[in-house]
């Protein structure tokens, strides 16, 4: 983690004042719907009510306010993230089940945080342009950090004999791209509806998947569980 990041971790747990609160929640929304290069200073102080001053009181640059509002925002998803592992792999009692309702509920929460993932469309789109220490961060506060929460759950399931994992890590990383990533992807983040019904199949398609690779039971093609 760079410098800058662990900066602005301290001041998340303190809380930010009114008015650094009000500048964040602009530049997320100038960030998300001008782009990292377009955006300017002038235009978020505009949006939040302040002036260009107030702004560099509190921030030293556009790079650095980019960078505490991404960070912010993937804090905040990942911590949602956890209370949805949490609710849905801490006790498992069925496991397709489980891991069809954690998928679910963690796809539906991409629609909880528009600003955000607005600015992560900003990060994709943008890649190149945008400072290589301020992505690396962004994933190993976002990507990264959620990915690496998910292994232990599986590892504990595979720990009662329902998984067989070699490496848990990738197990993680196999799970969100069969079913969270796959409907991030065509949803752009939550930007372009997608009927329930359509992501429910994308993601049982996933699990099951998931589980034809690393469960430890039988599971039956989907044509053989539809006649079932």
């Amino acid at each position: 983690m760079s410098q800058r990041a662990q900066e602005e971790k301290p001041q998340q747990r303190r809380g930010m004042p009114e008015k650094r609160r009000a500048i964040a929640q602009a530049a997320r929304v100038v960030f998300g719907r001008e782009g990292y290069s377009r955006a300017s200073v002038d235009t978020i102080a505009v949006e939040a009510g302040v002036s260009k001053r107030t702004i560099y009181n509190h921030f030293r640059d556009k790079e650095h306010l980019f960078h505490s509002v991404a960070l912010e925002g993937a804090h905040q998803v990942t911590e949602a993230i956890a209370e949805i592992m949490e609710r849905h792999l801490r006790k498992i009692v069925n496991l397709r089940e489980d891991l069809v309702a954690f998928a679910m509920e963690r796809a539906a929460a991409v629609t909880d945080f528009p600003d955000h993932f607005a600015l992560v469309r900003t990060l994709e789109a943008e890649v190149t342009r945008i400072p290589p220490a301020l992505l690396e961060d962004w994933k190993e506060a976002g990507p990264l950090s959620a990915h690496l929460r998910l292994a232990p759950y599986l590892q504990r399931i595979a720990d009662r004999g329902l998984l067989a994992l070699d490496d848990a890590d990738r197990a993680a990383n196999h799970f969100n791209l069969l079913t969270i990533m796959d409907v991030n992807q065509r949803t752009f983040y939550g930007a372009v509806p997608m009927p329930e019904s359509e992501t429910a199949a994308i993601v049982t398609s996933g699990v099951d998947t998931f589980l034809r690779l690393y469960g430890t039971e039988s599971v039956p093609p989907p044509g053989d569980r539809e006649r079932g």
